[in-house]
């Protein structure tokens, strides 16, 4: 492992040497949860669990818990969780696919789940490639499998590619999500966005609205709004 942290040192984070490293999209992801304290938050692919540290450095009191496949970054998970939050974050090391329903439903879930890229180069690592690469309709069983465990009016918000757009919407139709908001984040003014959180509600109707984003890059630095959210953990307004 090596030894970091998150949301401007705020946060101590572990993650692997190689292979799999987080990026920018579970701290965006995490800070477009309108979470409140005694909420219950479930990560689907929960890695090293960025998004739920974040998620609760900003919400203090939320229960947290996150679904790994994968040990190794379950353990880490486990290590990150404990140094930060170990009251009120857990790991289960398991399918989010697998996972029976609760008799205390979530509030939330979030994913950025693996999407199928047939065009695209396939990892050596095999980590890095279970947590982007996927087997045709996999982000369609994981959409499904995450709205069974949220109860009435809980929020799915969830981080894809633009190509994977279509396979989404209607995902979260067939889920019985609706209500949704699309936030882009632009990586400069004019630039094609290349990331795209979007925000369903279980058991709402409604159209889909197209929020203005958030451009991540002026000059060769962050803006100020994005900085807002990696360095001082600030919320995405999507509601």
């Amino acid at each position: 492992m090596t030894e970091g942290h998150l949301l401007g040192g705020a946060v101590p984070y572990a993650q692997p040497v190689d292979g799999y490293r987080t990026g920018i999209e579970p701290i965006f992801m995490a800070a477009a949860i309108p979470a409140r304290p005694g909420d219950r938050v479930l990560e689907a692919g929960t890695g090293a669990g960025a998004g739920l540290l974040c998620l609760s450095r900003r919400v203090p009191g939320i229960t947290g818990v996150g679904i790994e496949i994968e040990p190794a970054m379950a353990a880490i998970a486990t290590i990150n969780f404990g140094r930060n939050d170990p009251s009120h974050l857990f790991v289960r090391t398991g399918d989010i696919l697998a996972q029976p329903a609760t008799d205390t439903p979530f509030d939330h879930a979030m994913a950025n789940p693996p999407w199928h890229d047939a065009a695209g180069s396939l990892p050596e690592d095999a980590l890095r490639h279970r947590a982007k690469m996927a087997e045709p309709g996999l982000a369609t069983q994981w959409i499904a499998a995450m709205a069974r465990l949220l109860r009435p009016r809980g929020t799915l918000t969830l981080v894809v590619p633009p190509r994977a757009l279509p396979e989404t919407l209607a995902a979260l139709a067939v889920a019985g999500c609706g209500a949704g908001v699309l936030f882009p984040l632009w990586p400069r003014a004019g630039r094609e966005s290349r990331i795209l959180l979007i925000q369903a509600i279980h058991g709402a109707r409604g159209d889909f609205r197209m929020l203005p984003g958030l451009i991540l890059h002026e000059d060769a630095h962050y803006t100020d709004a994005a900085e807002a959210v990696l360095r001082q953990g600030d919320s995405l307004a999507l509601r």
